[in-house]
């Protein structure tokens, strides 16, 4: 499985494709298959996204769980003020990155 993510141009937040357009949740990401590429040009080029890049993910029940720990980080969000994670009241937040 193969997710594009980025940064949202205006707030710098991290982006992930869902198919029809990005959202802050990782869980809402589709695979894009051999496409990614394509897509980050046409989205960097309408000015969407700022450094999109493909990812490796493994699909799970929850939704896909990026491969390498630097993009599950990514996907929780701060790590340095941890009351602003994307999942700050779920406990199960911290086992995703391990």
């Amino acid at each position: 499985m193969k997710l594009l993510t980025g940064n949202d141009l205006a707030s710098g937040d991290v982006i992930w494709w869902t198919g029809a357009g990005w959202s802050r949740r990782v869980e809402a990401a589709c695979d894009v298959d051999t496409h990614g590429e394509t897509i980050a040009a046409v989205e960097e080029r309408a000015r969407r996204v700022t450094g999109p890049y493909v990812i490796d993910a493994t699909p799970t029940p929850a939704g896909p769980r990026p491969a390498h720990i630097k993009d599950r980080i990514r996907a929780l969000g701060p790590t340095v003020r941890p009351d602003l994670t994307l999942k700050p009241g779920d406990p199960a937040a911290v086992e995703a990155v391990v």
